[in-house]
This record gives structure tokens, C-alpha cells and sequence, in this order.
């Protein structure tokens, strides 16, 4: 018989010290989950480069609902901008031509999930430049993909999961 496990905490911490990336996002709709996601998570939404919308657009709006008013979204020029803003924090590189998968590091607070946009993804020189730093969600053969809002929930709540298990051990 498997030992008593007690049940996991249901409330996070107002903030986990994770910063979810998105570099140059073109779906409002994606963003405006991303940013409910990121609320609800207590995590940080920063956007990088030119969008693919303006920052007003009813469609971020109506998928982020109340949330948006509780988040400050920050958008930066550059990812540089954004390094200097947070010296020894941890970026994570998600792309599908990443070789590792999310599951296979450890995330730590102070951690960046850094994705692209829904239709290009990262540069494939990020990904060739810090390979021990770049990571993709397992696939099946032949799926391209996953929608950009939901490959930052999965990725987002796994590194809560783990930082999680380490706070309580």
C-alpha cells in the first residue's frame, strides 16, 4: 500500500518568480490567455518586439477578461532590454526544434519561459546558440505544434510543480 500523500497545495504564492516571454506574439486572443494564465499563476507576462496587435484590441481584452486589469503586461523593444532588467535570471528557450524536452530540467525561481510567435516561433539561431538552454513539449510524429497558449500553461505549471516540490522538501 502506497504511504499517505498529503494533498497538494491549492494556492500559490502571489508570485513564483517566473516571467513568461513572448516574443513578438501576433494573436491577441493567445496573449490575452497567456495573460489570465499568468495572473492566475502569479507569474510576470512580458512582451518582446513589434506585435502582431495594439495593446488596447478588444479581442486581448474580451480572452483576458478582469485579469488584465490585476497584471501589469510589460512590453520591451528587445530581449536585451529585458536581460538587463534581470540579471541572474534563468532563460528557458521553448521551440520545437529544441532536442530536450521541458521535463528533462530543473527550473528554479528567477526563470524566463521564453517563447516566439505563433507563426515563425524563436529564431533558429537561439535555439542552435544555447541548446542546454532551449526545450520542447513531446509530440507525437507529425504534429507541428502546440497552440501558443497552451504550450505556455503546460511548460508555466510544470515549473510551478517543481518549484513547489522543492519549497516543501
Amino acid at each position: 500500500m502506497p504511504p499517505f500523500l498529503p494533498p497538494p497545495n491549492t494556492i500559490l504564492a502571489s508570485t513564483s518568480l517566473l516571467t513568461v516571454v513572448l516574443v513578438e506574439p501576433r494573436i491577441p486572443q493567445n496573449t490575452g490567455n497567456i495573460a489570465r494564465l499568468c495572473q492566475c499563476a502569479g507569474a510576470e507576462l512580458v512582451l518582446v518586439g513589434d506585435l502582431g496587435f495594439r495593446m488596447g484590441d478588444k479581442y486581448l481584452k474580451r480572452a483576458g477578461m478582469d485579469y488584465l486589469e490585476g497584471l501589469e503586461i510589460r512590453h520591451m523593444a528587445d530581449f536585451e532590454v529585458l536581460e538587463q532588467e534581470k540579471p541572474g535570471w534563468m532563460p528557458y528557450y521553448l521551440s520545437t526544434k529544441a532536442k530536450q524536452s521541458y521535463l528533462e530540467v530543473e527550473y528554479a525561481p528567477k526563470t524566463l519561459l521564453v517563447f516566439g510567435s505563433e507563426d515563425r516561433g524563436l529564431p533558429e539561431w537561439v535555439i542552435a546558440d544555447k541548446p542546454e538552454r532551449s526545450v520542447r513539449i513531446p509530440m507525437v510524429a507529425g504534429a507541428r505544434s502546440l497552440n501558443l497558449s497552451n504550450a505556455v500553461a503546460v511548460v508555466l505549471y510544470e515549473a510551478i510543480r517543481q518549484m513547489q516540490g522543492r519549497a516543501a522538501s
